[in-house]
């Protein structure tokens, strides 16, 4: 998955409030992932300028 973001706007939030959505949207899957880990602990990120194709 690759995202643009606005600087102001940490990855933890955008992993939170997207796992709340998620989880609020269906109801089932809070029966798969029980202790809400829906996302993996790390994460990849780069500044600006950087070739997007290669990124992908």
């Amino acid at each position: 998955m690759l995202l643009e973001i606005p600087p102001k706007m940490s990855v933890s939030y955008l992993k939170g409030k997207s796992s709340l959505m998620l989880y609020e949207e269906s109801g089932d899957m809070k029966f798969k992932y029980r202790n809400r880990e829906l996302w993996c602990r790390g994460y990849y990120v780069d500044t600006v300028g950087k070739n997007k194709t290669k990124i992908q």
